[in-house]
């Protein structure tokens, strides 16, 4: 049983029995409706999305709905997100998860079983309120499980996982494509995504819940034992003993004040709005340099824009997938050795190049030449390449770093919404801004991408081999914000808090 389980079996379980499956369902469900749109099968049933056969002002119109459509799912996500503020503290985090597995479960039955418009729509909302849920509760439910010095590669892990579920929907969908006549085609596709949905809800209660909301819920023995259980060390030893006094510590230096939702939006001693900004600026600078255009419409990129046959657009979408799934590997590389402001910095500037290396070869200038097709593919290939070192997994892990324990689940909550509103956004104009525009869309994300770089150097702090505590403390004894930069750039023991509660802790442990 897995209640046995204790350490890294334990932590293994938690990663694939809940992380995988909640982060490969949110790129497989992001991904796999833009792979379907061009099959006749779809183009039949859902007339009013064809931007294949048509032109003009119809072909107008059918993309501003098809974008709307595909996008409807971050609508969704963006609301699901936003409930946990409430239900991620009232519910705990198992309850919170089980709740977005079982609105995304129903939601992928309404889709794959649609025969009107109204009905896929209405389905697509309740996976991306499931999804949202999901990916606003399940980082911090890990973060606050793992340990200071594994927390970053635990939690970067969502990026491969995301990757994965990309690489899933472009190969099941090209697979799916030689069948493309049939209804099972799509179906099938979109009803893949359930499984994940069904993994999760019959694992969640098998697993332990975070011992930090269980502290501030009064109940101190249980968060004890599932310490000791995430741990691998007895109840009563001074390592389980030691970091309960230390979590409650950070608790109690906020009990005593009365905080609400709208403290986020307020500087104060412990720069709650700098932190809030910190975490939704994040994800606009993930959404805003590319990432769901690439992910979402890489197959209508590579037909429509490159011109090239439908089967190698979906084998170069599929393949463009695989890479960034295996380019997953640089950033659980990279986030605990160079640290997140490297991670960030090297793929923002990353981005914006191989974006202004987009807009120059799908210009007027080379159109209709092949080599700058090739030109185009390979930097495609290259943005998958830099997008998973800093803006796929790390954009999860670092607002749940930053937010304080009180908060925590209400900021990240505001950036995971902030993320799924501009990918609400951006999935809904793409169609209509390659129809109208073309190259010249790919100027937008290479400006913002280029400002990541500066942005990330000056305002936001490293948190690599940091406690959530230590964190917590960093941003609380700076005296304004751009010494909390300064202060984190300094090499500390990453428990450097427990010097001042040397002598309390060992007497109470003795």
């Amino acid at each position: 049983m897995l209640s046995m389980l204790r350490g890294e079996a334990l932590r293994y379980a938690q990663i694939f029995l809940i992380v995988a499956p909640s982060f490969i369902s949110f790129g497989y469900n992001q991904s796999g409706m833009g792979g379907v749109v061009d099959f006749p099968s779809w183009v039949r049933q859902f007339p009013q999305l064809d931007t294949i056969d048509t032109t003009g002002t119809q072909k107008s119109n059918n993309s501003t709905i098809q974008g709307t459509v595909v996008a409807s799912l971050m609508l969704g996500a963006c609301a699901g997100s936003l409930t946990c503020m409430w239900l991620g503290e009232i519910l705990g985090r198992r309850k919170t998860i089980f709740s977005g597995a079982c609105l995304g479960l129903i939601g992928q039955i309404l889709e794959c079983t649609s025969y009107s418009l109204p009905q896929l729509v209405v389905g697509r909302v309740l996976v991306g309120a499931g999804a949202g849920v999901l990916s606003a509760t399940v980082p911090v439910w890990q973060s606050e499980c793992s340990t200071a010095e594994r927390r970053g590669r635990n939690v970067v892990l969502t990026g491969a996982f995301i990757a994965l579920g990309y690489t899933l929907a472009q190969w099941s969908n090209f697979g799916l494509w030689h069948v493309e006549d049939e209804q099972a085609s799509w179906r099938g596709s979109l009803a893949i995504g359930a499984l994940f949905w069904m993994v999760i809800m019959a694992s969640i209660f098998c697993l332990p819940e975070s011992p930090y909301w269980l502290l501030r819920k009064n109940q101190s023995e249980l968060a004890q034992q599932t310490l000791a259980a995430l741990r691998a060390k007895d109840v009563s030893s001074p390592e389980v003993r030691l970091e309960m006094l230390m979590i409650e510590s950070a608790i109690e230096q906020t009990a005593g004040k009365s905080l609400a939702l709208s403290d986020v939006f307020r500087m104060g001693e412990d720069k709650f709005l700098y932190r809030f900004l910190l975490c939704i600026g994040l994800q606009f600078m993930q959404q805003m340099s590319g990432g769901t255009l690439i992910s979402i419409y890489i197959p209508i990129i590579f037909q429509t824009d490159l011109g090239l046959p439908a089967s190698t657009a979906k084998i170069l979408a599929a393949c463009a997938m695989t890479w960034k799934f295996i380019a997953c590997a640089l950033s659980f590389i990279i986030i605990d050795r160079l640290g997140r402001r490297a991670a960030f910095i090297i793929s923002g500037g990353g981005m914006s190049a191989c974006m202004i290396a987009l807009t120059v070869s799908n210009s007027p200038s080379f159109a209709g030449e092949h080599a700058a097709s090739i030109v185009s593919a390979l930097f495609i290939f290259l943005y998958t390449t830099f997008l998973p070192v800093g803006f796929l997994g790390p954009i999860f892990l670092y607002p749940s770093e930053v937010a304080p324990a009180q908060l925590r689940v209400a900021m990240q909550a505001f950036a995971i919404a902030n993320q799924w509103l501009w990918m609400f956004i951006v999935a809904m104009i793409t169609p209509t801004a390659l129809d109208t525009i073309g190259y010249r869309y790919y100027i937008v994300y290479a400006v913002i991408g280029g400002m990541i770089p500066p942005t990330i150097y000056f305002f936001y702090p490293e948190t690599k081999n940091r406690s959530l505590e230590d964190i917590d403390r960093l941003f609380r004894e700076a005296p304004s914000v751009l010494s909390v930069v300064s202060r984190s750039k300094m090499s500390i023991t990453p428990t450097f808090m427990l010097d001042d509660m040397d002598k309390a802790t060992t007497q109470e442990i003795e």
